[in-house]
């Protein structure tokens, strides 16, 4: 496949990769080119930003939930659509899982992809050290694939001497600056940046910074850099699909503000496999779906909206009583927060939520199990058989008081590990975000448990 393509990184979080993404798709967009975009990593914010706000398709790669070949073939699946594909980078360029390695880092996607990189270098306080600083990324791996260089808040001033001293002593291409803006800066939440429906204006905001990137970035420079990209050898993975006897297997999934943490590919995935899947929301539907064969409630910011949730009573009884009727059920983080009898809110006040879960959910000042882990079922339980593993995912400031024991959880290339997860052969639910390409088999099993009750 000839996918054009390019990864944005950066020597650092909070580096302006996210802004500086948007702001390029946007200005593509402009040009009307059709654009992918992917985000490197977990995390489920900065996709929303590439594809709500911006209108566009957007999705996740990891290459620790996925292998080499499965990563490789939901990137192709998505950019075979668009005349280019933009990866937006997570953390540092080359840092990694445990902190110690580059296995999940940007540089390891890149790499698993074959894509020409471009380093977007915050510059705000140096001169001849960008140059250096851009140097030692160059150097650190042989293979780094840093093609080109975007310099983050650079006086309009001093950009032409730091370019041609970047150009002359390296081999690589600077594709122009980005001028300090304030204006369109996006403030962090507690879980990283804000979503896009809490961010005024937002719309003209990438707008006004596609304009200014227009002028101050060499766009025709960028394509032809990820016309570069090699052809990519793309390979389906083999799915298992439910006979024809359960399909049509009703999941009913929370969505709306509060419950926003969803990958595409997991809900795609489900539907591939033969679900149809219907969406509710918890804060403003009244009552759930009709005829419902399961449930999932995945994360988001419960805690922000938990007075509402509290007193929207007919769709808690809702819940309830198919939980009292054997429907399955998946819940991580945020999901598995609303399951509890109570549920604080940010500031502290005690809300009564589903009441599945006995205890209580109350925030922390700073993060908890946070990072990659791989799950292992102590147990037989709706996602499988005992000793069945699943790699997945934990940020959240807050705890349970009960936070289940029928998973056991290790942290890769470190030595913690800890007990998580309420698991029975009606339910899952726990702190740890799935994502089920790591394991398809298990959200298979999910839904064949799911039609085989609603036979």
């Amino acid at each position: 496949m000839k996918v054009p393509r390019v990864l944005l990184a950066a020597p650092s979080s909070g580096s302006g990769k996210t802004l500086v993404t948007c702001g390029i798709l946007q200005a593509l967009l402009n040009r009307g080119i059709s654009v992918s975009s992917f985000k490197c990593g977990p995390d489920y914010i900065d996709p929303m930003f590439h594809g709500q706000v911006l209108g566009i398709p957007s999705k996740n790669l990891d290459t620790f939930f996925t292998d080499e070949t499965t990563t490789r073939y939901l990137f192709g699946k998505e950019a075979r659509h668009s005349q280019i594909s933009v990866m937006e980078g997570v953390m540092g360029y080359y840092d990694g899982v445990a902190g110690s390695s580059t296995q999940a880092s940007a540089y390891d996607l890149a790499r698993v992809t074959d894509t020409p990189v471009i380093l977007i270098v915050d510059a705000r306080g140096m001169s001849v050290s960008i140059t250096a600083q851009v140097k030692g990324f160059l150097e650190y791996r042989r293979d780094s694939r840093i093609a080109g260089v975007i310099l983050n808040r650079l006086s309009p001033g001093l950009y032409p001497r730091v370019k041609e001293q970047i150009e002359r002593e390296l081999p690589v291409k600077v594709l122009g600056y980005v001028p300090e803006a304030k204006e369109y800066i996006i403030e962090s939440r507690h879980l990283g940046l804000v979503t896009p429906d809490a961010v005024a204006d937002l719309k003209e905001r990438i707008q006004g910074l596609a304009k200014i990137l227009a002028e101050t970035l060499d766009l025709e420079l960028l394509l032809s850099l990820a016309s570069q990209a090699k052809e990519l050898e793309v390979m389906p993975p083999i799915i298992p699909h439910l006979e024809e006897r359960e399909k049509n297997v009703k999941i009913g999934i929370a969505k709306d503000e509060a419950f926003c943490f969803l990958y595409r590919d997991n809900l795609e995935l489900m539907e591939e496999m033969g679900a149809e899947l219907c969406y509710f929301s918890p804060i403003h539907d009244s009552r759930l779906p009709l005829e419902l064969d399961g449930m999932i409630f995945y994360g988001g910011y419960p805690e922000l909206y938990a007075k509402q949730l509290s007193e929207n009573r007919t769709m808690l009884a809702d819940i309830q009583e198919l939980m009292r009727q054997g429907v399955p059920y998946l819940a991580e983080c945020g999901g598995f927060m609303y399951l509890h009898e109570y549920m604080e809110d940010m500031e502290g006040i005690r809300h009564k939520m589903v009441g599945a879960i006995e205890g209580l959910v109350y925030k922390k000042e700073r993060l908890g199990r946070f990072g990659y882990v791989t799950l292992e079922a102590e147990k037989d339980q709706v996602l499988g058989k005992k000793g069945e593993k699943i790699k997945a995912h934990e940020f959240h400031y807050y705890d349970s008081t009960n936070n289940g024991v029928d998973f056991h959880a290790r942290k890769p290339l470190a030595k913690r590990e800890w007990d998580c997860i309420h698991g029975s052969d009606q339910r899952a639910v726990g702190f740890p975000h799935l994502y089920y390409y790591a394991n398809p088999e298990m959200i298979f099993h999910f839904l064949q448990v799911c039609a085989e009750r609603g036979r």
